[in-house]
């Protein structure tokens, strides 16, 4: 189960019902460590910020404003990052078919992408918020980041450091779900090709895990036309 670091907001006992909507749906996301369940939690929860942006509780800052910005941009690399491991996952695929077993080719793919990965974290780091900002948009902001990161670390070249997005939104490093053994293994299985690993077993893992990333694609991008949404909402109140 994902580990959230929850920033409480303290709601009026009166709270609109439409507010009480976006924080039942920031708790279910915080309770799942699912990806793609995630990626349709997000779907339904910016569903639910723009009816509450229709409230007076929905106020909007110029943080706010930045914040819509940079999850865009973020979303954008992401579904490049997973167009991009698609796109190896299958030149793999072929190459195995051809018997010509270009895993070489496949390994530097994966370092290029986990390059990108690290770039991105850094510059999230660089952007975050200030940690004394308390509003129901900003948790939905941090939720969203937190979301992101768990696919950026499911595509990245596994690392013994905690990852930067992971120090600003996690108390805990995410437990290891099948998606994220799923990853785990093709690595393992594309590295044990030249020791004459079953090529069938091969084609099996990797045909899963491009399933796994086209799911992630279809979601992210419905992900993206929310954030787009979002943005317009947030412009329009100002």
């Amino acid at each position: 189960m994902a580990s959230y670091h929850v920033r409480y907001i303290s709601l009026p006992k009166n709270s609109h019902p439409l507010t009480l909507a976006v924080e039942e749906q920031l708790c279910q996301l915080k309770a799942s460590s699912s990806i793609s369940q995630n990626l349709s939690g997000l779907q339904k929860l910016y569903e639910c910020v723009e009816d509450f942006l229709s409230t007076e509780d929905g106020k909007c800052s110029d943080s706010s404003l930045d914040g819509s910005i940079m999850l865009l941009d973020v979303c954008s690399i992401i579904k490049d990052v997973l167009s991009q491991m698609t796109q190896s996952v299958q030149e793999l695929q072929s190459s195995i078919r051809r018997r010509s077993n270009e895993v070489s080719e496949y390994m530097i793919s994966r370092k290029k992408i986990s390059k990108v990965i690290r770039k991105c974290l850094a510059d999230l780091k660089n952007n975050k918020k200030n940690d004394t900002e308390i509003s129901l948009l900003a948790e939905v902001e941090t939720t969203t980041l937190a979301v992101f990161e768990s696919i950026l670390s499911f595509v990245s070249v596994p690392t013994q450091n905690k990852s930067l997005i992971s120090k600003l939104t996690l108390t805990k490093r995410v437990t290891r779900n099948e998606e994220t053994s799923e990853v785990m293994e093709v690595d393992t299985a594309v590295k044990s090709l030249t020791k004459g690993i079953e090529v069938n077993n091969v084609q099996k893992t990797l045909k899963a895990l491009e399933m796994t990333l086209q799911d992630f694609e279809d979601g992210l991008e419905t992900v993206f036309r929310c954030l787009i949404k979002h943005r317009v909402s947030l412009l329009n109140i100002n």
